[in-house]
């Protein structure tokens, strides 16, 4: 059970930072940018990442819940860049 806890805060965690640096993860995917499985592994990697509790404090610092780009630790870094572009 504490595996699948750990996982929903990652999946909120990587929707919250996309959010943040204005990104909408669920209307990438219905625009084709971004797969079900893209998706799921990003939440993968944010739970291996282990920078959790990093990366709460960063989201906990945004002003208006806005920010330019990503923590410098997170590791969507790339992955956000390109769907902006898109």
């Amino acid at each position: 059970m504490e595996t699948l806890q750990k996982v929903e805060e990652n999946f909120w965690l990587t929707r919250s930072v996309a959010r943040t640096v204005g990104l909408h993860l669920g209307e990438a995917m219905a625009a084709g940018q971004l797969t079900p499985q893209d998706y799921s592994e990003m939440v993968a990697r944010c739970h291996s990442a282990g920078c959790s509790g990093l990366c709460a404090e960063w989201l906990g610092q945004q002003r208006n819940g806005h920010a330019d780009a990503p923590p410098h630790f997170c590791v969507h870094t790339d992955q956000f860049r390109a769907l902006r572009r898109n």
